[in-house]
């Protein structure tokens, strides 16, 4: 992988072709071709530096050394010009040479030190000189040198916060070298950096982020999903976010229905081991109108195979098993007195489609002593699939303890199913 900075600055394309004169135009922006089309560079816009008199003919000598490419005299001419340096100008105009001598060696070291002297010079704001590291970054970052590359982008980020490539880059560096925790934090940074700009992050950042989360099992992965998922909530992004979250969320094992549940609504569920868990969990609720109805969805979109064997296995446990009549369901909310029975009519009620009447049922239960924070979720769920978002909006904000984690995600549904 290498990284093509959009920021990337030929500091001196204009300074070392210059007529030899007491006086040098500023750099101009070179962006790098590629095919990721990059934003144009920093604009042209620093004053025209003024050298003084008594170190103007050793800064020209040395322009025309880098010039001509005098690899045997740039450095004694070097350090001649650094001897006799008076202003902000002398020192940003040597910075600049040493910067491009070094640039045309191939010297990652001597590029560093002309930036050190750029940045020593005050001569250019923050914003261009936390672009020259960013783009010595970049340098070592594709030569492999992923150490030095995470120490460039740091200092590119301690000079400008607000240079949200660095930003991002320090974080790709940051997993390159190995550091996958600080890199997944950083990428965080780098996604809220952006949504907070207001550009919008590209999607191959939230994918590289998560990526980088999941592989250090890190607990941001969560977070990382949930803004990739509220960003671009297509079934896939809901697919890998939700199974971010059943494997390194370590959610209670009765919150498996709210997490299919949901993966349902988003037509995230993917093959036999998603329909399993869900059926399942239904299967042993007794809640058999939704078991038959999910696995019906699965095989009329062909997500899952009759003939496949564990869909087999579940239409077998179903045979025999039907699902409660529109009579039955009011016929057992009537005669239920204790929560358990309350959720377990509404539970029915969300298998058969009446998603109204289940959040109705779950507020009962709650009302009867039920955990608030199970018979909010379901509710929430139920008035969600209703279409009914204030209601369902209401009913996940009071949900806390074990199931908050998923009520995030239900709401991100909300917001943008």
């Amino acid at each position: 992988m290498n990284l093509i900075s959009s920021t990337a600055i030929a500091l001196v394309a204009t300074l070392a072709a210059a007529p030899a004169a007491a006086q040098y135009n500023t750099p101009s922006p070179a962006p790098q071709q590629s095919a990721a089309q990059p934003a144009p560079g920093p604009s042209n816009d620093a004053p025209t530096p003024k050298l003084s008199n008594k170190a103007g003919k050793a800064i020209i000598d040395l322009q025309q050394a880098v010039k001509a490419r005098d690899t045997a005299s740039i450095p004694a001419k070097l350090a001649a010009a650094k001897a006799v340096a008076q202003n902000k100008d002398d020192h940003f105009a040597i910075g600049a040479l040493q910067f491009e001598a070094a640039k045309a060696a191939n010297d990652q070291a001597g590029m560093v030190a002309g930036a050190d002297e750029i940045a020593a010079s005050g001569y250019l704001p923050n914003t261009k000189v936390s672009g020259v590291y960013t783009e010595i970054g970049v340098t070592a970052f594709n030569s492999k040198n992923y150490d030095q590359a995470v120490n460039l982008f740091q200092k590119a980020v301690t000079i400008d916060p607000n240079n949200a490539e660095a930003v991002k880059f320090l974080g790709l560096a940051q997993n390159a070298a190995g550091r996958k925790a600080d890199a997944s934090a950083t990428l965080l940074k780098a996604i809220q950096q952006g949504a907070a700009s207001g550009q919008k992050p590209a999607e191959d950042l939230y994918k590289e982020a998560v990526s980088v989360a999941w592989g250090a099992r890190s607990p941001t992965a969560l977070e990382l999903s949930r803004q990739w998922v509220a960003a671009y909530p297509t079934p896939d992004s809901w697919h890998d976010a939700l199974a971010i979250y059943r494997n390194i969320g370590n959610p209670d094992a009765s919150l498996a229905l709210d997490i299919m549940r949901l993966a349902s609504a988003t037509n995230s569920m993917r093959g036999s081991g998603d329909y399993n868990v869900y059926a399942s969990e239904t299967i042993n609720s007794m809640n058999y109108g939704e078991a038959k109805a999910v696995l019906a969805e699965g095989i009329s979109s062909g997500h899952i195979k009759a003939a496949d064997p564990v869909v087999q296995e579940l239409q077998n446990a179903l045979r025999g098993k039907a699902a409660p009549t529109a009579a039955e369901l009011s016929s057992r909310e009537a005669g239920a007195k204790v929560p358990n029975a309350y959720m377990r009519v509404a539970d029915a009620y969300y298998g058969a489609g009446n998603y109204q009447k289940a959040a109705e049922v779950y507020g009962k239960a709650a009302a009867a002593g039920a955990d608030a924070n199970v018979a909010n979720l379901r509710q929430g769920e139920a008035l969600a699939r209703a279409g009914d978002k204030a209601g369902a909006a209401a009913a996940f904000n009071k949900v806390g303890g074990t199931q908050a984690a998923i009520a995030k995600y239900w709401q991100i549904y909300l917001q943008h199913g």
